[in-house]
């Protein structure tokens, strides 16, 4: 696997972790929130968004 395609997944995987600890804190603060499919559903969401943007971003930089 290209070393590009790898720094992609890592980005996707931090921006999905994040949203996950961000969605929790609201959990833990609010009363209200959604549910666990409809945020795993989110964050796989947030995972290809960063993940594609970073491989765009970086080859847009180099």
């Amino acid at each position: 696997m290209e070393r590009a395609t790898l720094d992609a997944l890592a980005w996707g995987a931090v921006g999905a972790l994040t949203f996950l600890v961000l969605a929790q804190a609201y959990r833990f603060f609010a009363d209200a929130g959604l549910g666990f499919l409809p945020l795993l559903g989110v964050a796989v969401a947030v995972f290809a968004v960063t993940a594609a943007g970073a491989r765009a971003f970086a080859a847009r930089l180099s």
